[in-house]
């Protein structure tokens, strides 16, 4: 029962057609044992760089605190000078921090930040007096604070 070609249309040629079939889908999942391997790996340090980076902003928590609280006080000398003691209390041991005042407090300050220069300064003597009688707001002392705060470090050799 073969028909001639010939006499059929397009359409009825288009219906004789065998459809394929379709090819079997790819696996997505890697043939080898070693990719396995490179993506567990891979797994493995994005894990830790999330665990690292989640105690990272734990640990940094008081210096977000003590900035947002800087910023709430203005040019409050004495809200400074308290701001600053508890970024301190928070940061470095409190056998360390506790006792200081005066001009160890200052020296405690300068040695800790980067270039801050409280002890050589108007605004450092301030910041001593600021807790116990009131003084005048001096512009540079939020500025010297903010960057105590966001750069202090415990010196070489502390625990």
């Amino acid at each position: 029962m073969e028909q001639d070609l010939s006499t059929l249309n397009l359409v009825e040629l288009y219906d004789l057609l065998i459809e394929a079939e379709a090819p079997v889908p790819v696996s997505l999942w890697p043939q080898t044992a070693g990719w396995i391997w490179v993506l567990g790996a891979v797994v493995l340090l994005a894990a830790i760089a999330v665990w690292k980076w989640v105690a990272w902003r734990r640990a940094t928590a008081y210096r977000r605190a003590a900035l947002a609280a800087l910023d709430a006080a203005g040019d409050d000398p004495a809200a400074i000078a308290d701001i600053l003691r508890r970024t301190a209390l928070a940061g470095f041991p409190r056998r360390q921090v506790a006792g200081l005042h005066g001009a160890g407090w200052l020296a405690f300050l300068d040695e800790t930040g980067s270039n801050t220069g409280f002890s050589g300064s108007d605004a450092g003597r301030v910041l001593v007096t600021a807790p116990f009688k009131p003084q005048a707001p001096d512009a540079r002392l939020p500025v010297m604070a903010a960057e105590w705060i966001k750069t202090h470090s415990a010196p070489m050799g502390s625990p």
